[in-house]
C-alpha cells in the first residue's frame, strides 16, 4: 500500500459544492504511481504467456511492447484507490451520509486522477412539531364485526356430511368428468373423484349450474361453450361436451356451539358462547388498536413533515430505494419468486419498480432526518445500558443469542439509534396530545 506522504496535499481539492454534494479530486502520481505499476506488472507476468519466455520471466519492455503500457493502468488504479479514498475522506472531514461514488477522471503513464463524490448530511429545520391537530382514531368493535368473525370461525370448523337427494347450490359434488370437442377428448379436461363446490365458479360458466339437480350415481352430458377469452386458444369459444358422473354428494353442516365444539376449538378458558364472543371482541380490538396506532404515527409524521425545510440529496433517496428493492426481493424470494419472474408476471421492469418506490424512499429519508433533528432539539438520549437491555429483549423475542442478533441487526449502535427514534416518536405523541 502506498504511503500517504506520496499523495501531496496540494493535489487534493474540493471542486464544487452543490446541495450537499461535494466532489473531491485526488491525484496519485510520482513514486506512488510508479510502485503501483511495478506491482501490477510483477503480478501480471506470473500468468501471462509470451513466446520465447517462461511463465513469470518475461521482461518489462517485452511485455509493454506486446500488450502496451496501458495494460497496467486500470489494475494500478485499483491498487491505489484505497489510499486515494482515505485522502479524500481526510479532506472531506465528515462522515459520509451515503456511500461515496468514484470516477476515474484521468489515467496515464504519469498517474491517475480520481473524483470522489461525497454527500454530506443536509441542514434540517423543523418549524413546528408541537400542538399539531393530529389525534388517533377511537377503537370500537361492533356486534356485526363479532358476528362476522364468529361466522368465519364456524366456517373453518364446518363438517362435510354425505347427503341423499339431489345436488343443490353450496353442496360439494364428488364427480368424475371428461370433456370432448368434436367427439375427441381434450387435454386437461378429465378428472376423477373431484370435489367441486357448487357455486364456487371453479369451472367454466354453466358447468356447475347444470350439475344442480343430479343424484348420486347419475350420469349426464353437459353441452357447454368455453368463453371467448379462455386461456387455451384451441378451446376458446368452442362448443364441448362434458360427460359427468356424480359419485357422492356432501353438504356443509354448521357446528353447534356446544361442549364438543369448544373442546375442538381448544381456546384456554373459552367454554361458552359468551366467553368466545368476548375473546373474538378482544382479538378484533387488539388488531384495530395496532392498525390505528400505525396510522396515527404515520399521520403525525406526515403532519410534521409538512413543516420541515430540508434539501434532501438525491443520493440519499437512491440509497433508500436500493434498500427497499432489496427488502422487496427478499419478500418475493420467500414466496419462491425471483425479481425476473416478478417482472414477467407484472409486465414491468426494474426501472418501473424503482419508480414506484421513490415516493416511499423520499418519505423514509425525510422522516429519518426530521426525527434526528427533533431528537437533538429535545435532547433525547439512549444510554448504553438501555441499548444493551433492548438488544437482549429483541434477541429473546426472535429466539436468537444476543451475539447473533447484533450481528444480524448491524451492531449495538444501530440498536441504540433505533431506540432513539422510537423514543422520539413517543415524545412526539406526548407533545401532541
Amino acid at each position: 500500500m502506498a504511503n500517504k506522504k506520496d499523495v501531496k496535499k496540494e493535489e487534493v481539492k474540493e471542486e464544487k459544492k452543490v446541495k450537499n454534494v461535494h466532489d473531491i479530486n485526488v491525484k496519485i502520481e510520482g513514486d506512488t504511481w510508479k510502485k503501483a505499476l511495478d506491482h501490477v506488472f510483477e503480478e501480471k507476468r506470473k500468468t501471462v504467456k509470451v513466446d520465447g519466455f517462461r511463465k513469470g520471466k518475461v521482461p518489462r519492455n517485452i511485455f509493454e511492447k506486446k500488450f502496451g503500457k496501458e495494460a497496467l493502468y486500470l489494475d494500478a488504479a485499483d491498487h491505489v484507490i484505497q489510499d486515494a479514498y482515505l485522502k479524500a475522506l481526510e479532506e472531506f472531514k465528515e462522515d459520509p451520509i451515503v456511500k461515496p461514488t468514484v470516477d476515474l477522471k484521468n489515467i496515464s503513464e504519469d498517474g491517475a486522477e480520481f473524483v470522489f463524490t461525497f454527500t454530506s448530511k443536509p441542514e434540517v429545520k423543523v418549524n413546528k412539531y408541537k400542538g399539531l391537530k393530529v389525534k388517533p382514531e377511537k377503537v370500537e368493535v361492533t356486534e356485526d364485526e363479532i358476528n362476522h368473525e364468529l361466522g368465519h370461525l364456524l366456517e373453518r370448523y364446518t363438517e362435510l356430511v354425505t347427503k341423499d337427494g339431489k345436488v343443490e347450490n353450496g353442496d360439494i359434488a364428488i364427480i368424475d368428468f371428461e370433456g370432448f370437442k368434436d367427439g375427441v377428448a381434450f387435454d386437461g379436461g378429465k378428472g376423477e373423484n373431484y370435489n367441486l363446490e357448487i357455486g364456487s365458479n371453479t369451472f367454466i360458466p354453466g358447468f356447475e349450474e347444470k350439475i344442480i339437480g343430479m343424484k348420486t350415481g347419475e350420469e349426464k352430458d353437459l353441452d357447454l361453450t368455453f368463453p371467448e377469452d379462455y386461456g387455451a386458444k384451441d378451446l376458446a369459444g368452442k362448443d364441448v361436451i362434458f360427460k359427468v358422473k356424480v359419485n357422492e354428494i356432501k353438504q356443509k353442516q354448521t357446528r353447534e356451539l356446544d361442549e364438543d365444539f369448544f373442546d375442538d376449538l381448544g381456546m384456554e378458558g373459552v367454554d361458552t358462547e359468551e366467553k368466545l364472543r368476548e375473546q373474538i371482541k378482544n382479538s378484533i380490538s387488539a388488531q384495530k388498536e395496532f392498525e390505528v396506532e400505525n396510522k396515527y404515527v404515520d399521520d403525525l409524521l406526515e403532519a410534521v413533515g409538512k413543516n420541515v425545510d430540508v434539501d434532501i440529496p438525491e443520493a440519499m433517496v437512491e440509497e433508500e430505494v436500493d434498500r427497499l428493492m432489496g427488502r422487496f426481493a427478499e419478500q418475493m424470494k420467500m414466496q419462491g419468486i425471483s425479481l425476473d419472474l416478478y417482472y414477467q408476471f407484472t409486465g414491468s421492469t426494474e426501472k418501473d419498480l424503482r419508480a414506484q418506490m421513490e415516493t416511499e424512499g423520499f418519505k423514509n429519508v425525510l422522516y429519518r432526518l426530521m426525527l434526528e433533528e427533533i431528537s437533538k432539539l429535545e435532547k433525547v438520549e439512549v444510554t448504553d445500558e438501555e441499548a444493551e437491555k433492548n438488544a437482549e429483549e429483541l434477541a429473546e423475542k426472535y429466539q436468537m443469542s444476543k451475539e447473533d442478533f447484533l450481528k444480524e441487526f448491524g451492531g449495538i449502535e444501530l440498536v441504540k439509534y433505533d431506540l432513539e427514534v422510537r423514543k422520539t416518536i413517543d415524545l412526539l405523541k406526548e407533545l401532541n396530545k
